[in-house]
């Protein structure tokens, strides 16, 4: 990307399979986009694009890391013509009453004077709506929902006023359904209000497909907003009406083959991952990580590495660290939290690692703290967005990196139906 490029739309993400849903979503609304792996080097060569997701992995860390590495995002990003920032987050607010939503939306609105930001996690296309202010997968609150039990944010309040003010320092209002059904001046209206209250930040119902393209037209208003994909494709939309965006090509991506082995890893245990490992056993070799052994450092990886490597030669495998919500919570009983999830984190890198020596350049990784994990041992500064394989997962052209060019998929748990993993190597050629 050439220092005379003005980016139509800056966005932060908090993790890297959140970046590469959004990634999507823009490219599939128009923008060229550009999702790259932390804070960009000024040298790093990218195409002309309409759009750039910065991916952090900063969604779990302590909270004034997350603000600092955010802040040195939204630079650059502003540095680059970015007139609107797009802070985005998890559909299902993934955060403590720590944060990291609030500090890092309070940061981001301190630097661009805002007075008041939109949020929403809603993106109805995948079962996320926020009405009356409480956010519901599907037809049931998200607290009732699998989705509630995350191992490191877990989910038990779906009122995103309460879970919001609990982080936030400024105070916290709603923008109802009623209200949103009415327009975008309607939507103006209330924020106007709020904002003489001294309320910084309002939470905005989304039920329906055509909530998001208003809330993108009054977001364009401001300098900041927050939200999962769903508020993307808003601005998306909102930006190719006005004529914003410089081209409505659907991807920057080449369509050079890439050959060689294949590999897939899994970290999530969210219910739709299990599902869809289960489904892989059909028709792949699929080993399954000892955790304890892993997390007592007993070399875990290296066995892993040894039977991957007996394989490939005749096709694709499937390596998991995955287990069910009770077994992670056994897991973290005997070891404590941070110690087991950072140690399967960095066994599936050291897997990726080795995989990546062996000549495999198609990769596709279940989870956003295992896609983190795998992305940074790689040291793949970025990605070109290509194809859709499921929504909200596109493959990935790496670019810049050091292996060579090779193809990801980096899915959120949740995402994907149960043959997900062999539709992305079908996709992944």
């Amino acid at each position: 990307m050439t220092s005379a490029t003005k980016l139509s739309l800056g966005c932060i993400a908090d993790d890297y399979t959140g970046a590469s849903d959004l990634a999507n979503t823009l490219t599939r609304a128009g923008l060229r986009t550009v999702q790259t792996i932390g804070v960009p080097p000024d040298d790093l060569a990218l195409p002309e694009v309409d759009a750039v997701v910065v991916s952090l992995k900063s969604r779990s860390i302590e909270a004034g890391l997350a603000v600092t590495r955010s802040r040195a995002a939204e630079k650059w990003l502003r540095g680059r013509g970015a007139q609107h920032v797009l802070f985005k987050i998890c559909s299902t607010f993934d955060s403590t009453d720590a944060g990291n939503i609030g500090p890092v939306m309070d940061a981001l609105r301190a630097d661009s004077a805002d007075s008041i930001v939109l949020v929403t996690p809603a993106f109805p296309e995948t079962g996320r709506t926020v009405y009356q202010g409480n956010l519901f997968v599907g037809a049931v609150p998200l607290n009732e929902s699998p989705l509630k039990d995350h191992p490191l944010n877990p989910m038990h309040d779906s009122n995103l006023v309460r879970v919001l003010a609990r982080q936030s320092k400024t105070r916290v209002g709603l923008v109802d359904l009623a209200t949103l059904s009415r327009g975008a001046d309607a939507v103006r209206a209330r924020l106007k209000d709020l904002a003489a209250k001294e309320i910084g930040a309002a939470i905005i119902d989304a039920v329906f497909d055509r909530d998001l393209e208003t809330i993108g037209q009054v977001a364009l208003d401001h300098r900041v907003s927050v939200g999962a994909s769903g508020i993307g494709l808003g601005l998306a939309r909102a930006l190719v009406a006005a004529g914003k965006a410089k081209s409505n090509a659907a991807s920057a991506m080449p369509e050079t083959a890439i050959g060689g082995p294949a590999a897939c890893l899994a970290g999530s245990c969210s219910q739709a991952t299990l599902q869809q490992i289960a489904s892989a056993e059909k028709v792949m070799p699929v080993l399954h990580l000892d955790p304890d052994r892993v997390v007592a450092g007993k070399d875990e990886a290296q066995r892993a590495l040894g039977w991957a490597k007996d394989r490939l030669g005749d096709g694709p495998v499937l390596i998991a660290s995955s287990s069910t919500p009770d077994e992670v919570a056994a897991l973290q009983s005997r070891h404590g939290r941070d110690a087991a999830g950072h140690a399967i984190e960095q066994a599936m890198a050291d897997i990726a690692e080795g995989l990546v020596q062996s000549g495999v350049r198609r990769l596709v990784v279940a989870g956003g703290e295992t896609s983190g994990a795998v992305v940074d041992r790689l040291r793949i500064p970025g990605f070109l967005v290509g194809a859709e394989i499921a929504a909200g997962v596109p493959v990935l052209r790496a670019v810049g990196a050091n292996n060579g060019a090779m193809l990801l998929a980096l899915k959120s748990g949740n995402f994907g139906g149960p043959q997900f993993f062999s539709d992305a190597l079908t996709l992944m050629r």
